[in-house]
C-alpha cells in the first residue's frame, strides 16, 4: 500500500467526519448531504483494494456512535451501498461523468431507503419527499468536485 494513498483516504475520510460533526440546525440539518458515504464511494471506486465493504461498515459504526441515532443503522445502509459500488466498480471508471453521476445518485438513494426501512420499522413518523434531498444535494456535490477537477476515472465524454 502506498502511504501516501492511505494518507489521503484518512485526511479525506477525517474532513467528512468533521463535517458531519459540524453544529447543523434547521434546514441546513435536513439537506446535509451523507459526506462520508460521499468520500467512500470516491475511495471505492478509485482504490477498492484499501477503501472496501469493510471499511464501509467500520465507518458506518463511527457514524452510529456520532449521530446517536440506531446503532447499526449507518452501518448497513453504508455496507449495502458499498456492495453495490464495489460489484460494479470496473465498470463504473468507463462510465462518463454524466453516467457516474446517476450511479451515484442511485448508490446515495440506496443508502437513504435502507435508512428509511430501519428507521420505519423502528416507530419513527412518516417522512416525507425532503427525506431525500439529501441524496440530491449529494449528487450536486459530487457533480461540482468532479468539475473542479476531482478525478474520478470516467471519460471526459459528455461532462
Amino acid at each position: 500500500m502506498p502511504p501516501s494513498k492511505l494518507k489521503s483516504i484518512y485526511l479525506s475520510l477525517a474532513i467528512a467526519f468533521v463535517f458531519l460533526l459540524l453544529p447543523w440546525s434547521g434546514f441546513a440539518l435536513k439537506i446535509r448531504p451523507d459526506f462520508i458515504l460521499l468520500v467512500i464511494i470516491f475511495w471505492l471506486i478509485r482504490a477498492p483494494n484499501l477503501c472496501n465493504v469493510g471499511t464501509a461498515w467500520f465507518l458506518g459504526l463511527f457514524v452510529d456512535l456520532a449521530t446517536g441515532g440506531i446503532f447499526g443503522q449507518f452501518a448497513l445502509a453504508y455496507t449495502i451501498t458499498a456492495f453495490f459500488a464495489v460489484t460494479y466498480q470496473r465498470r463504473l471508471v468507463l462510465f462518463n461523468h454524466t453516467q457516474q453521476l446517476i450511479y451515484v445518485f442511485f448508490l446515495l438513494m440506496i443508502s437513504q431507503i435502507v435508512l428509511l426501512i430501519i428507521k420505519t420499522f423502528s416507530g419513527a413518523e412518516a417522512l416525507g419527499w425532503d427525506y431525500f434531498l439529501p441524496s440530491f444535494l449529494g449528487v450536486l456535490l459530487w457533480r461540482v468536485a468532479v468539475v473542479f477537477g476531482l478525478n474520478t476515472g470516467g471519460r471526459s465524454r459528455g461532462a
